[in-house]
Formats: C-alpha cells, sequence, structure tokens
C-alpha cells in the first residue's frame, strides 16, 4: 500500500515572482532513507470556459515566452491574494482579457498542473450566456485578440495542434464531461 512520505526539514532556495522553489528531505516509508525533492511553489491557477448563447468559446489568442508560439486558449490565470475564491479570480480574468461576462459560473473541474513538482491546484470555471460588456483590461505583460469560435469545432482544433496548452486541453475536456452529464456539479 503507498503510504506518504514523511517531511524531515524544508529549505526556500529561491522566489522568482511567478513562482519559489523549495527543496524538501522526505523519508521513503518503505526503505526508511531520506531523499532530497525539489517543488515549485505557485499560486493557484484558474482557467475559464466562456460560452455565449450562440454556443461559442470565447477564446484569446495570445504570444507564450516559454514555447515562444502564438497559442489559441481560454481565458485564465494566477489567483490573486484578493480574489475570494476560484469563481472570482476566473470572471475577473474573463472580464480582464476579453471584456465579456456572464452568468451561473461554476467550477467543473479541478486539477493539479504537474504533482510530481508543483504544489498549486488549476480551477475550471463555466460561464454560460457570455455577452462583451467591458472594454479589456491587459496586464502589463499581456497582448491578446479574442476570438469566438463555435463548441462544435474545438475537438478538431484540439486533434490537429491548433489549441496546445496542456492546461486547456484539459479544461475543455472537463467542459466535454460536463456536457455529457459526467462532469464535476458544484457552484
Amino acid at each position: 500500500m503507498i503510504q506518504p512520505w514523511p517531511k524531515i526539514r524544508s529549505e526556500k532556495l529561491g522566489n522568482y515572482r511567478v513562482f519559489s522553489v523549495r527543496s524538501d528531505i522526505k523519508r521513503s516509508p518503505r526503505t526508511g532513507k531520506e531523499h532530497d525533492f525539489f517543488v515549485i511553489e505557485s499560486v493557484n491557477w484558474v482557467n475559464v470556459v466562456p460560452i455565449t448563447a450562440k454556443n461559442e468559446v470565447v477564446m484569446i489568442e495570445q504570444y507564450r515566452h516559454g514555447s515562444d508560439t502564438i497559442e489559441l486558449e481560454i481565458p485564465g490565470g494566477m489567483m490573486d491574494s484578493t480574489d475570494a475564491s476560484p469563481v472570482f479570480a476566473g470572471t475577473r480574468e474573463l472580464r480582464e482579457e476579453t471584456g465579456y461576462e456572464g452568468e451561473d459560473a461554476q467550477i467543473i473541474g479541478q486539477i493539479f498542473p504537474n504533482p510530481a513538482i508543483m504544489s498549486n491546484v488549476c480551477f475550471t470555471l463555466l460561464v454560460k450566456n457570455c455577452e462583451l460588456k467591458h472594454p479589456t483590461e491587459f496586464d502589463h505583460s499581456e497582448d491578446l485578440l479574442t476570438r469566438l469560435v463555435p463548441v462544435a469545432d474545438i475537438p478538431k482544433l484540439v486533434a490537429t495542434g491548433m489549441i496546445r496548452h496542456s492546461l486547456v486541453v484539459v479544461a475543455l475536456y472537463h467542459f466535454d464531461l460536463w456536457q455529457r452529464g459526467l462532469g464535476r456539479k458544484e457552484s
């Protein structure tokens, strides 16, 4: 039976604005030996699946520095310390990045982006009946273009590699499960 590894000690190694790194010394419950693990600490994230009354997904195109590519994604981002909940953070990100607003916002999924080395959670938020109601309010390092994509086109866009961001693909899968009545039902 798999057991959690007890933490012997932990040391902060560096803070890099959007994440920090620590070293944890943990003991194997199977062998009793100590091992060093590196953990990336980041705030929780939220991705939003915003659906219009015409059954379109409000998506964004943006340049991504890590991959040096322009990606088709859904709105989302890091949760701010002032965000009361993932729902609040997601609706804020949706409004800031696209100017859209909707109703019946609900969490339909929750994942660990990479539990091997990261400590955070990424929430998927569904927002229905979205409409353009505000000007965009990009962060200082954002340059986004809003696109309306029919829900029916999403599987082909993922299959052909037009949507490649792993957390976006997972969020769209949570949406697919929700549509089929298999997803998480929580508000």
